[in-house]
């Protein structure tokens, strides 16, 4: 039996040892973690090593000091960021994901107007989970593509931007997602706390702060899950020099009362005119003290910034400087479909993974990267868990611009919400935030 090849020239290590070593319970050095990523990288290793050593990876796990060398190792793939020459502290946010989940919109430029820059580098949606990117797509214009030199200029004229990153960050770990996407291994909490983490310490802001997700809608379904990937991270960006924090947040219902693209921007501008569903300004206003006091900006109440406009006054300064008209309609579908009650009663349930699911297959979401979305598509809501509704209300709209989507999209809801004749309203709903870790 031949040995696999292993490139050109002579290499430190051997694939098969290093995916032997993990397999077998043991702990990668620190030079086998350097060699393999940097291998990886460089076509040395092939995918299916690699697929072997995530695969033992997610079945047995790493330490501390492992995690952090690895994602040292795909920080060190590429280049990094430096933001020490803007004339404003730096703060970023990262999410990891959910459905309704806009809160970067109004976010980026509250914390903007507050005095603290925001250099959100984001992304784009791919099934249930929707995409920043997509969302601010649907304003006409807008153009998420930025060069490094844009970037900064961006930032230290207006204070924030959100924008794709650039294919230079962490080059290892967009390879390494795309494969752990196709072999079973993306719920590797080691590989996820990396993967966040390398990206975020390669752009290289002064403080970030984690919103991690929790419920059927999130990628981690259990708190004890979320909270460990939570503290890992934090731990990864202490390490690093970072100032971390991260927010434990429930995702079982949807957040806020839309899930798409164009209907998301416009509860985003709701918001940032002073109004907006409670939760999304719940949720907004904390990670704003978090980002603002991680900065060191103790003193200021980024509520206050809501209330007056100077929030709005950033965002519309931030989508023109991409080439966005603040002003133009939003695009809206084309084909509508109303959910109503099946009885009178109190909303009891409604399943955030139903409603984002139904999203996607509306044309909110994508099945595979590269495919295009519906800017129009998305779900809006008219009632939330214990809200009174009638026999026959709404209780949703859907939308597309293909009326033979709805269908699918109305499979997705089979099951997802609960009326109850005999429960009672709630007063006050839970908060969104569960706990804070750091």
């Amino acid at each position: 039996m031949t040995e696999p090849p292993q490139g050109d020239g002579p290499e430190k290590h051997f694939a098969p040892d290093v995916i032997a070593t993990k397999r077998d319970h043991q702990r990668l050095s620190d030079e086998q973690i350097d060699w393999v990523v940097d291998a990886y990288t460089r076509d040395v290793v092939a995918p299916e090593q690699m697929s072997a050593l995530a695969m033992a990876i997610l079945l047995n796990g790493m330490d501390r000091e492992e995690i952090a060398r690895w994602t040292h190792a795909m920080i060190a793939s590429g280049e990094r960021m430096d933001f020490s020459g803007l004339s404003w502290p730096t703060a970023d946010k990262h999410s990891t994901g959910g459905v309704g989940d806009k809160i970067t919109l109004p976010l980026a430029p509250l914390v903007a107007a507050c005095g603290v820059a925001v250099p959100q580098l984001s992304g784009r949606g791919l099934g249930h989970t929707g995409g920043t990117l997509d969302k601010l797509e649907s304003i006409p214009g807008w153009n998420a593509s930025l060069s490094n030199e844009a970037m900064m200029a961006q930032l230290d004229d207006v204070g924030a931007v959100i924008c794709a990153a650039g294919s230079g960050l962490a080059p290892a770990d967009k390879k390494l997602y795309a494969l752990r996407d196709v072999t079973g291994t993306v719920e590797a909490i080691p590989l996820i706390a990396s993967s966040i983490m390398s990206k975020k310490i390669a752009e290289g802001t002064g403080a970030l702060v984690l919103d991690v997700k929790v419920g059927s809608g999130a990628f981690m379904k259990r708190e004890d899950q979320a909270r460990e990937l939570a503290e890992t991270m934090v731990e990864l960006g202490t390490d690093a020099g970072v100032t971390t924090v991260a927010l434990i947040t429930a995702m079982s219902t949807p957040l806020g009362l839309t899930a798409g693209n164009a209907v998301e921007v416009a509860e985003s501008v709701e918001v940032l005119a002073g109004g907006g569903p409670a939760d999304v300004v719940e949720l907004t206003l904390a990670l704003a003290r978090e980002m603002l006091t991680a900065a060191g900006k103790t003193d200021i109440d980024p509520a206050e910034a809501l209330a007056d406009g100077r929030a709005m006054d950033v965002w519309r300064r931030m989508i023109a400087a991409q080439g966005g008209d603040p002003d133009a309609p939003l695009p809206e579908a084309r084909e509508s479909h109303v959910v109503t009650a099946p009885s009178g009663g109190t909303l009891t349930h409604l399943d955030a993974l139903g409603v984002g699911v139904a999203a996607w297959r509306l044309g909110a979401g994508r099945s595979r990267p590269g495919e295009s979305v519906q800017a129009g598509a998305g779900v809006v809501l008219h009632a939330k868990p214990g809200d009174l509704v009638q026999d026959g209300a709404p209780l949703m709209t859907l939308h597309t611009d293909e009326p033979a989507r709805f269908d699918r999209a109305m499979e997705a809801l089979d099951g997802a919400f609960t009326v109850e004749p005999d429960a009672r309203a709630e007063s006050s709903p839970a908060s969104v935030v569960i706990e804070r870790i750091g």
